[in-house]
């Protein structure tokens, strides 16, 4: 049985795309998810011009319904969600990751995202508590982030 009372927020380190955020806001806000940080370069819904109409045109209004904060380093949001008593699990391909299928989240789950080229960096990876990578199949090594946020955050939300 599903367990929907896993508390899971998402840190997004430095993405490039406010169409993606927007996605993401999109997504977090049908797994009910308790908090977005932005951080670094991460779009944020309050930006002007394009990045900000992105941002709203693929969230479809969800930057109204899910909160969020934003963080100018990664590693302060890391530090504020583990004070917090949160896990801190990355998602990224690593030779220290585990299958997302084989993963089992705790009932406080942050769930880190990183640039779309370049991933996590490798100071925020030894912050976190546990890697976690989606098996790939095909020629390509990785999925979208948005698309890879939803894959896992509804096997980490629902422990699938």
């Amino acid at each position: 049985m599903a367990d929907y009372k896993i508390r899971l927020c998402v840190i997004l380190s430095n993405l490039r795309s406010a169409l993606n955020v927007g996605s993401i806001f999109r997504t977090a806000d049908a797994l009910k998810v308790e908090k977005i940080y932005l951080c670094g370069t991460t779009p944020k819904p309050t930006q002007s011009g394009r990045a900000g109409k992105d941002l709203a045109k693929t969230a479809l209004n969800a930057e109204n319904y899910v909160s969020w904060k934003y963080y100018k380093r990664t590693s302060d949001a890391v530090l504020d969600l583990k004070k917090q008593g949160f896990k801190i699990i990355a998602l990224e391909k690593d030779r220290n990751s585990i299958s997302v299928f084989k993963f089992k989240p705790s009932k406080k789950t942050a769930l880190v995202l990183g640039n779309e080229k370049t991933g996590i960096s490798k100071n925020i990876l030894e912050k976190c508590d546990k890697i976690i990578e989606i098996p790939m199949f095909g020629k390509k090594e990785s999925l979208n982030v948005s698309v890879a946020f939803g894959v896992s955050g509804y096997l980490i939300k629902f422990k699938m």
